[in-house]
C-alpha cells in the first residue's frame, strides 16, 4: 500500500497483534517506522535513523496510546518547513492502515 508520500512495506497480524512496517517519505529523516496495533493502541514503535533521543521518547510517549489519539496529536507537525516530520508521516500511515 502506498501514500502519497510513504509506502508501506508490510502489513501483518501475528497472535491478533497488528506489526506494520513503513517507509516515510524522503523529506524526513527517518528511513524505516515499526510498530504494532494491539487492541487499537500502539505498541513496540520504532523509528530507523532520525533524531535518535527525540524518535525513543516519542515511542516511549505513544506506548498504549490509542492509535486513533496518536494520529491525531501527530497530525500536521511540521519539521524545518518540509511539510511533514517524522511523527506526521506516522500520522499519515496510522490513518492509510485504517485507524
Amino acid at each position: 500500500m502506498n501514500g502519497n508520500d510513504f509506502t508501506i512495506l508490510s502489513d501483518t497480524v501475528e497472535n491478533g497483534v497488528r506489526h506494520i512496517t513503513a517507509r516515510p517519505s524522503s523529506l524526513v529523516c527517518s528511513v524505516q517506522i515499526d510498530f504494532d496495533l494491539a487492541d487499537g493502541k500502539i505498541r513496540n514503535l520504532q523509528y530507523t535513523r532520525g533524531c535518535n533521543g527525540n524518535l525513543k521518547a516519542i515511542g516511549r510517549l505513544l506506548e498504549g496510546m490509542p492509535a486513533a489519539q496518536a494520529a491525531a496529536t501527530l497530525d500536521g507537525v511540521d519539521c524545518k518547513e518540509r511539510g511533514t516530520s517524522c511523527t506526521d508521516q506516522l500520522s499519515r500511515i496510522l490513518r492509510a492502515v485504517g485507524v
